[in-house]
């Protein structure tokens, strides 16, 4: 297959990218040379930059590189209906396959029942993040219905890889552990959530590459491991060689002190995620989930500690917790 991916080098996309090699993919990324992780080997590198249709469409109708179409066009770099629109224009007859990256966090919050499945409606009034990924969809699905255009909707959870912590404000949480400070958990810790390693999202992903049968669906990508963020939390500090002391602020205060920091709480890590992967199981049965929380959490510290620059504290988010911390610790008998 010819495969195309917009992006192709992110958290999430990196794994991608090197597993659609893996199996023998002719794959191409557009990128702006920027990223900090590198082309996989065997990657052919398209310049050009999604935000400036006309740089791409330049790059598209190249005659050298043979007025190019693919097999699948994948954009990792999707948020919002205007990027679908650009994308609408250069790829419809362009690809047999285009994949949106959405969210998990478009479906309904507060949710209505659990688990979540690819038919849990879509509405989350509390991120605008969300909105617009819920606004692309809704473009996307017209597209297809109106024209045919072969749209497949892929929604990830929190997916992670070694570069990334999943608590809000990442190093310098770890740092307040370190420091034996104390660190913010919203709610009561006890909400459950689902964290998913990129490598095991990518055996799922790439197994969607390519296939009619997906053609105008849905389909969510998850692990089907559930921790509470108190286990979180504590995950991280053991990884950490230290033990956390934890101070539970409801969202709604810390949506008062940080309205952006809130909006992700209240749009999304507030609410309980357990998702149903039939769907992903029954069309990929490669698929499975094989790197619990507690070993990927392992990886994420070691790339931290082997290198000191990367260990970078947020101060004013930093002083932010400290304020917040001691109204709450003010307060409570």
């Amino acid at each position: 297959m010819k495969v195309l991916f917009i992006g192709g080098t992110g958290i999430i996309s990196s794994a991608c990218s090197e597993l659609a090699l893996a199996q023998g993919m002719e794959l191409y990324l557009l990128n702006r040379g920027e990223s900090s992780r590198p082309v996989p080997d065997g990657a052919k590198v398209l310049r050009g930059d999604i935000r400036d249709p006309g740089s791409v469409r330049q790059t598209l109708d190249d005659l050298a590189l043979g007025n190019l179409e693919f097999d699948v066009v994948v954009d990792w770099v999707a948020f919002t209906p205007e990027h679908i629109e650009t994308d609408l224009d250069l790829f419809a007859g362009r690809t047999k396959q285009y994949v949106f990256i959405s969210s998990a966090s478009a479906y309904q919050k507060p949710l209505g029942h659990l688990p979540i499945t690819e038919s849990t409606p879509l509405h989350n009034p509390f991120w605008q993040y969300s909105r617009d990924k819920i606004a692309c969809e809704d473009r996307l699905t017209r597209a297809y219905r109106e024209d045919g255009f072969p749209v497949t909707v892929v929604r990830p959870s929190h997916t992670y890889d070694r570069t990334l912590l999943p608590m809000d404000g990442g190093w310098t949480v770890v740092d307040r552990m370190r420091r034996g400070k104390p660190v913010i958990v919203h709610g009561d810790g006890t909400s459950l959530w689902t964290l998913t390693h990129h490598r095991d999202f990518a055996v799922g992903f790439v197994g969607l590459l390519g296939r009619p049968a997906v053609i105008g669906e849905a389909v969510q990508i998850t692990g089907d491991e559930w921790l509470t963020w108190n286990q979180i939390f504590e995950l991280v500090a053991g990884a950490a060689g230290v033990k956390a002391q934890l101070v539970h602020v409801p969202s709604e205060v810390i949506a008062a002190f940080a309205p952006d920091w809130g909006a992700g709480l209240l749009g999304d890590k507030a609410h309980s995620a357990v998702f149903d992967n039939t769907k992903i199981k029954r069309l990929v049965p490669e698929f499975n989930a094989t790197i619990p929380y507690a070993r990927g959490v392992q990886e994420v510290l070691a790339w931290y500690d082997a290198d000191p620059a990367r260990q970078v504290v947020d101060g004013k988010l930093d002083g932010l917790m400290d304020r917040i911390i001691g109204q709450i610790q003010a307060v409570r008998p």
